[in-house]
């Protein structure tokens, strides 16, 4: 493990660089580090096609945000030539493999001197499991082009860092794990605000939630049908906090089912938190994931939960079952009667509660200097150029 003591040389500057920006997990957890990074003393660079994004509103006064204005491997060279002659970052921070080849095809082009860091956020082979052979061993092939270069390589679990060593070829002594900036200074703040829908009271019925994007990688649609067996059984609603292509398809299998009065689909919440902190369970239905942030986020909440046994992360967090109950990946009965179990009998809040304490963003900032700073140690080169 890292020492996280960092000397008081010059501070290092740190770029993450991440020009095709969406709505999901890697966004908020790079945004969440950056803030982290800049209270410790890092120059942090945060490069973005467009300042209007979600989360951005979130990123820490002291980190300096940076349009690149385009997305495309060849069309942002002109952007990094500059940025790159004038910055002279220590680090260039990649959280997904395309700006990860964007970052080292400028890196040749331009004979800039910084270290690549990759930062795999998914259990990739889960991820790539359904394509042909021949998707996936393109697929596999530009991952080591991308990785093999890199000067380290941080993955948020376990079962991400065995994923991507095994695929990529990088030894074990450049494989890092970090986990993921999930718990923030202002999450308990956030969660205390009203939640939309308000669909939750003391005279309101249970509320089985859900939040993350509607593609098949959430299982969905196994939660819906879960629900509707546990709906007929007993009054209670599932609310899905998210947006994406399956959201007719999901709303059509609640109509199947008869349950369609009962699930919310409002859309995708920049601000899940109050809706976390009110459900009286919170389900993790994934089929694959890295390290799943928002089952973090509810347990540092002390929501009670129930997970797939998914790869990777929910195992990890979740103590093997210990904390929370375990159900196989796309077992609707199992997962119907885990969440009767959870409604009937919560468990230990503090317990839940206890299993992230590694998952504070100042943890994980400190963690990801002292690797900058074991890095640089390492080139000769102190903390500054």
């Amino acid at each position: 493990m890292l020492s996280t003591t960092v000397s008081d040389s010059p501070a290092m500057r740190v770029a993450i660089f991440i020009p095709s920006y969406g709505d999901g997990g890697v966004e908020r957890m790079l945004v969440n580090l950056a803030g982290g990074l800049a209270r410790r003393g890092v120059h942090v660079d945060f490069l973005t096609r467009s300042a209007q994004a979600p989360y951005l509103d979130r990123l820490s006064k002291e980190v300096r945000l940076i349009e690149t204005g385009k997305t495309g491997l060849w069309s942002l060279q002109p952007f990094l030539r500059q940025y790159l002659s004038e910055a002279r970052p220590d680090f260039v921070l990649c959280g997904k493999d395309r700006a990860g080849r964007t970052a080292l095809l400028a890196k040749r082009l331009w004979k800039a001197d910084f270290a690549l860091i990759m930062r795999p956020g998914s259990t990739v082979s889960e991820r790539l499991a359904k394509r042909n052979w021949f998707k996936r061993w393109r697929a596999y092939r530009l991952i080591r082009k991308t990785y093999q270069p890199a000067a380290a390589v941080v993955g948020n679990s376990e079962g991400v860092v065995r994923d991507v060593a095994m695929i990529s070829g990088v030894p074990d002594a450049r494989m890092h794990l970090i986990r993921n900036p999930v718990i923030t200074p202002d999450l308990f703040e956030r969660a205390a605000q009203a939640p939309r829908p308000d669909c939750f009271g003391d005279s309101a019925p249970p509320v089985i939630l859900g939040v993350g994007g509607l593609r098949r990688q959430k299982g969905f649609d196994t939660l819906v049908r879960a629900f509707a067996r546990v709906r007929a059984a007993r009054p209670c609603r599932l609310l899905i906090l998210g947006e994406g292509h399956l959201r007719a398809s999901l709303t059509s299998l609640a109509e199947e089912l008869g349950v369609v009065g009962d699930v919310l689909m409002p859309g995708f919440d920049p601000d899940p938190y109050p809706s976390v902190s009110r459900a009286s369970v919170f389900v993790l239905s994934s089929r694959w994931e890295g390290s799943p942030n928002a089952l973090t986020e509810a347990l540092a909440l002390g929501t009670p939960v129930v997970s797939t046994d998914c790869p990777s992360g929910p195992r990890e967090v979740l103590r093997g079952g210990d904390v929370a109950p375990l159900v196989p990946v796309d077992d609707v009965t199992a997962m119907a009667d885990a969440i009767d179990r959870v409604l009937d009998a919560p468990g230990d809040r503090a317990m839940r509660q206890a299993a992230v304490n590694e998952y504070t963003v100042e943890t994980c900032a400190a963690r990801y200097h002292a690797l900058f700073q074991s890095l640089l140690d390492a080139r000769g080169r102190g903390n500054g150029h």
